[in-house]
C-alpha cells in the first residue's frame, strides 16, 4: 500500500497526537535496528512505520 488512508489510522487510535507518537517511536526502532545490524534501508523509517501500522488494521 503506497498511501495508507490517514482516516483509518486516526480511527484506530485515541488521538492524532498518539498516532504521531506511535509512528515516531516505531520509526526510531526501525532506524536503530537497521543501524545496529548494518542493514541499508531504501525507504524512510517513518514510511515503513506507517505502512506497518496500516497493515495491522
Amino acid at each position: 500500500m503506497l498511501n495508507p488512508a490517514i482516516g483509518k489510522l486516526i480511527m484506530s487510535t485515541d488521538s492524532r497526537y498518539k498516532l504521531v507518537l506511535d509512528i515516531a517511536k516505531r520509526a526510531r526502532e526501525i532506524a536503530d535496528t537497521a543501524e545496529q545490524s548494518g542493514e541499508v534501508i531504501t525507504e524512510k523509517p517513518v514510511t515503513i512505520a506507517i505502512n506497518e501500522m496500516s497493515d495491522n488494521l
